[in-house]
């Protein structure tokens, strides 16, 4: 009798794990998939970009499109690059990038902190409702300044990433978390691979209009964006229980300034509540993903300058390079990081981190496409690797009250990165060098290389 108790203990376990389990991929499923929605209609833009400066350089010659063009240009013969179409194009959208990612900077924090309050469905519909709008708004914006303020509520919406990976961080236990993040990695390259091909068709066909040509990319942005909100609103279950949450938006921040100060957001100073070694290594991490996506993010926006001028490539060849670095990073994504086991993150951050370094010298010295695809190859992989693997390492700290803000300040680190790198590098790259610049990269990175091997230990201490 006691041996036919025990056996049907065991069954109703495994029953509850399986239907655990299940409830586990379904949410995970649900956040793939609007992530992949919202992720096409953020990147369908990229290709599109030379074409609508165009149009607003010759439809709006003035007001605040002649004041950034004056900027670009001031910034242009500052660095000694030269006066050519194309590479104003570049640059002008480095402009509007870089204030993308700094909104993105402002942003994150204040919804990962509202999220931890009040729960993470209604945070993230308001989010993809304000993306939502800014398709609109782009749909109608026949002058400059509404395409950038278009960008700027874009911006400032774009809180749903961070989101993301708080939701991973509810859902999974800390050992599985590796999968979540890998699996939101997925999301970012069938996005960045299929997003720009969508605009590239736009961009072909733009050819042949005249007129409002952005109205019906803007449309079909805004088509996806309508039903990835439908489709949380109807298959989004909640991650964060209300006996779960911070009481108050006040717990969630000592004060506002926290979360968009660097100074405090790099001590993490809107997390309370938690012992000195684990704040100590949760900053070193915070350094060490926002040097990494310095330097990352700032040769990455050179790629085009460096292939261009080396290797004469035209925008179709650049766009297949970059469907080759995506493609890559979906496979590595998919097949290998989401197998990595619980506890050997940091290890392969920083053999992600490792083959970056020569990836970035091979790309100073490709003079023939087989070299330049070597490089690119090793570039992909620590694309894939490192930001899952150190996001999934800062999603280890603190209660579930407090995943949001935590969340939200590393985004908001990365997103600061992100604003200031094509700056710096492209200063660099225009004064000094490709080779330079690249080799540049290559030896700072090293830097954080060596502090993520000194965060392999404090980890498997604190964690």
């Amino acid at each position: 009798m006691k041996k036919e108790k025990q056996e049907n203990d065991v069954s109703e376990e495994k029953a509850q794990s399986k239907l655990a389990k299940g409830q586990e991929n379904k949410r995970l499923f649900v956040l793939f998939f609007s992530l992949v929605l919202d992720l096409l209609s953020f990147t369908l833009i990229l290709p599109l970009l030379p074409s609508l400066l165009d149009y607003y350089g010759e439809h709006d010659k003035g007001g605040l499109y002649k004041i950034i063009k004056d900027s670009v240009t001031g910034f242009r013969d500052f660095v000694g690059a030269p006066d050519n179409p194309r590479w104003n194009s570049v640059l002008f959208g480095g402009v509007i990038g870089s204030l993308f990612s700094f909104l993105q900077f402002l942003a994150s924090p204040l919804v990962g902190a509202t999220s931890d309050v009040y729960g993470r469905k209604p945070v993230l519909l308001l989010s993809l409702a304000g993306v939502a709008g800014s398709y609109a708004l782009w749909a109608v914006s026949h002058n400059f300044t509404l395409f950038v303020i278009a960008r700027i509520i874009g911006g400032l919406s774009k809180g749903n990433v961070s989101l993301s990976t708080a939701i991973v961080a509810d859902i999974l236990p800390q050992e599985k978390r590796g999968k979540g993040m890998a699996l939101i990695g997925v999301a970012f390259s069938i996005g960045f691979v299929f997003g720009p091909l969508i605009g590239a068709g736009f961009s072909i066909w733009a050819r042949h209009q005249h007129g409002a040509f952005y109205t019906v990319p803007a449309l079909f942005a805004l088509s996806l964006a309508v039903i990835d909100i439908l489709f949380v609103f109807i298959f989004f279950q909640e991650t964060l229980p209300v006996e779960k949450r911070a009481k108050s938006i006040a717990n969630g921040w000592q004060e506002k300034a926290h979360l968009i100060n660097p100074v405090s957001l790099f001590k993490f100073s809107s997390v309370t509540n938690m012992s000195q070694k684990d704040n100590q290594t949760m900053q070193r991490i915070g350094v060490i993903y926002f040097l990494y996506l310095f330097f990352y993010s700032g040769l990455e926006f050179t790629l085009t300058f460096l292939t261009h001028n080396r290797l004469h490539y035209d925008s179709m060849q650049q766009g297949k390079m970059f469907f080759f670095i995506g493609a890559v990073m979906t496979f590595v994504q998919g097949g290998y990081v989401r197998k990595i086991k619980s506890g050997t993150e940091v290890r392969t951050a920083t053999m992600g981190m490792t083959l970056l370094i020569p990836a970035f010298i091979i790309m100073a010295f490709a003079y023939t496409a087989s070299i330049m695809y070597t490089g690119l190859f090793l570039f992909a992989f620590a694309s894939a690797t490192v930001v899952p693997c150190l996001t999934t390492l800062i999603s280890q700290f603190g209660g579930t009250d407090q995943k949001g803000v935590i969340m939200g300040v590393f985004r908001s680190l990365g997103a600061l990165a992100r604003a200031l790198g094509p700056f710096i590098t492209s200063t660099i790259y225009w004064s000094l060098g490709e080779k330079v610049c690249y080799i540049f990269g290559a030896v700072c990175l090293l830097f954080p290389l060596l502090m993520l091997r000194m965060v392999m230990t404090t980890t498997k201490k604190n964690v």
